[in-house]
């Protein structure tokens, strides 16, 4: 488990001014299970939040924020209830407790619980978040790669800066008997970067993070991130029209797997497939995809952006394995969703806050490595287009159709990169493009730590990862005919 900050502390854990132990834990379940709820659990959150801009030279805003809460859940078959509160006094969680327990009518007493702390792994423990490190010090990261953006080349007119950070506490108690406890840091950085050349404007930017401290500038440091945004922006000058039809793609690794994350691994989330609107329902052990693609939910890997210790249900997530070789292996469970498939919760039970009912959500969705030389993939592309970097998109979960807008990408002749392109949107369906995966690389990458991920008006953070990939066909929608 991370190491609580010296600065923010939950007012919930031992020694706070609300603290809950086991004893509290077990009235208030006792209570959200008295009117014959099949299960309960409740959900306490801290969290502690924080943000900077550098814009035009000078810090723009700077802000500071703190909530805190409880959220109660009663199950009674296919029916949940659920209330929360902003206070911690008892008067307030046993109202919470009262409310969501209407759900359920005619029950008796229910059997006594006993609580028993879960052990869980440590993915990101932290010396010092960076919440307790001094804002000026991450104002001058910021007036960093503000200058080296400036001084990088004449053409910039415009620099934004900015760092976005946070760290969330949570305490869960279940009916059955469950306790977990996490800390969760987080923070990301980003550089955006606008250049002007005979009046033509294009944008550049460069960014990352993840669960882990400002030491991770040592490793790229706001110069490096400012160098990206403007040699991206400066490729874009000369940026053509995209051309129109259907076009061989390649998807450079990394950034990339967010058109897998939207396309497939929402459709992979169990809740979907519960309800049968998924184009995965009733898959499971079916070729889905090409044998070329394995599919893995990974909420192991070391301080990623969308690693946790353990999901907002108490389950600790590993490594989920969801297409394995081109074949449906398994969908991404939450508690409802796994009782519904008499099967174990895969751990991806996940939430915004306190204030909402937790659902199945991806943590970092990975297409792994293949075994193919990304230079040779390149070399087998007649005409097509290279994808770089994705910027929004839409997708219909029930049959995977999506529509992505690329911000940097390049045609491909005869096996080389030749002239960027500007207004290209891949138009397609995820599962057909995971059966038109003719190539993939061996040079598997997993994004910075940018990507948050929005479903059902919750936005939780996520990572992405995928290898250098080979689709045989997508629409390319672009203005200019081949």
């Amino acid at each position: 488990m991370a190491t609580a900050s010296a600065l923010y502390k939950a007012p919930f854990s031992s020694g706070g001014a609300y603290a809950v132990d086991a004893a509290i834990a077990e009235k208030l379940l006792a209570v959200a299970l008295s009117n014959g709820g099949d299960y309960a659990d409740l959900f306490f959150e801290y969290r502690a939040a924080g943000g900077f801009v550098f814009d035009d030279g000078i810090l723009k805003s700077a802000s500071r924020g703190v909530s805190m809460g409880l959220g109660v859940r009663v199950q009674k078959g296919e029916a949940t209830g659920y209330a929360y509160v902003e206070e911690l006094e008892w008067a307030a969680m046993k109202r919470a407790a009262q409310t969501a327990a209407q759900i359920a009518t005619g029950g008796g007493a229910p059997a006594p619980i006993a609580i028993r702390p879960v052990t869980l792994p440590s993915r990101y423990e932290l010396d010092r978040v960076t919440l307790d490190v001094p804002g000026m010090e991450k104002r001058k990261l910021l007036e960093r790669a503000a200058a080296a953006a400036n001084a990088a080349d004449a053409r910039v007119v415009k620099v934004e800066a900015s760092l976005a950070e946070e760290i969330r506490e949570i305490l869960l108690f279940t009916s059955d008997g469950k306790s977990a406890s996490d800390v969760q840091p987080l923070f990301r950085f980003g550089v955006r970067v606008i250049v002007e050349q005979n009046g033509k404007r294009q944008e550049g930017s460069s960014g990352g993070g993840g669960r882990t401290t400002l030491g991770y500038f040592d490793g790229k440091s706001p110069e490096w991130h400012a160098k990206q945004a403007v040699e991206q922006a400066i490729r874009m000058l000369d940026a053509e029209e995209a051309p129109a039809g259907t076009m061989e793609v390649v998807l450079a690794p990394g950034d990339s797997g967010i058109l897998l994350h939207e396309a497939v691994g929402h459709g992979l989330e169990a809740d979907f497939n519960r309800k049968g609107t998924s184009n995965y329902t009733d898959q499971i052990g079916k070729v889905v995809a090409s044998e070329l693609c394995t599919v893995v939910d990974d909420a192991s890997l070391l301080q990623g952006r969308g690693t946790i210790n353990v999901d907002d249900e108490g389950n600790e997530p590993r490594s989920s394995m969801l297409i394995e070789k081109g074949v449906l292996r398994g969908y991404m469970n939450d508690r409802f969703s796994a009782g519904h498939f008499k099967i174990a919760p895969s751990g991806n039970g996940r939430r915004e806050s306190f204030a909402c009912v937790p659902m199945p959500r991806m943590t970092n969705t990975i297409l792994t490595a293949g075994p193919h030389d990304p230079e040779e993939i390149l070399k087998s592309v007649k005409r097509g287009i290279y994808a770089t970097k994705f910027g929004g998109g839409q997708v219909d979960i029930s049959n995977g159709d999506f529509v992505f807008s690329l911000t940097e990408s390049y045609l491909v002749e005869d096996g080389k990169l030749t002239t960027p392109l500007k207004g290209v949107n891949l138009i397609g369906n995820g599962p057909d493009a995971m059966r038109k995966v003719t190539m993939l690389g061996n040079d598997v990458q997993v994004s910075d730590g940018i990507w948050t991920c929005g479903k059902d008006g919750q936005s939780v953070p996520v990572g992405v990862g995928c290898p250098t990939i080979k689709i045989s066909g997508i629409t390319v929608g672009g203005t200019k005919v081949r």
